[in-house]
């Protein structure tokens, strides 16, 4: 694929900013029409066919996430939690023609506001995006996250990670 480290590197931080200030729309448009957002439970050696996961969610399914965000319904997410994530070690792997892996980590802390009760989360884990050109465009095409408590109970995921 004819894109540059700094062009992967810019899209993976680009997205990771467009979830934490809550942009919708954008953050759907990043993705291909063949798409598949997945976030296990139990680890990195999980079959989706076979286990629950905490998300696995093609196109569409991402579509009618983000439709209940939008609303006044999302309660877990009314007042919507305040996001920063920071992304650290990108790996990058060529694939087929048009297609790129990378791999990265990443920390993300929340802060919550339930009437008078306060909280932060820390969320940490492990991100791997299949990154496709698309009329010039990268897109992304897989993206599996897997949390380092993934085997744990873990709060409510109502915000994208």
């Amino acid at each position: 694929m004819a894109v540059s480290r700094e062009e992967i590197e810019n899209f993976v931080y680009r997205e990771a900013r467009i979830m934490d200030e809550h942009r919708f729309d954008e953050w759907e448009s990043l993705w291909t029409e063949d798409a598949l957002y997945w976030v296990p439970i139990g680890g990195d050696n999980t079959d989706p066919r076979r286990q629950v996961s905490m998300i696995y969610a093609n196109l569409d399914d991402i579509g009618n996430r983000i439709d209940r965000l939008k609303t006044d319904m999302a309660w877990a997410q009314d007042p919507k939690s305040g996001l920063s994530r920071v992304i650290s070690n990108i790996e990058i792997e060529n694939g087929p023609d048009r297609e790129v892996t990378v791999h990265s980590n990443f920390n993300l802390t929340e802060h919550r506001r339930r009437g008078q009760l306060t909280w932060l989360n820390t969320w940490a884990g492990r991100t791997t995006h299949k990154l496709r050109q698309v009329n010039g465009d990268l897109k992304m095409a897989y993206k599996k996250v897997v949390l380092v408590n993934s085997d744990e109970p873990v709060p409510t995921l109502w915000f994208l990670i």
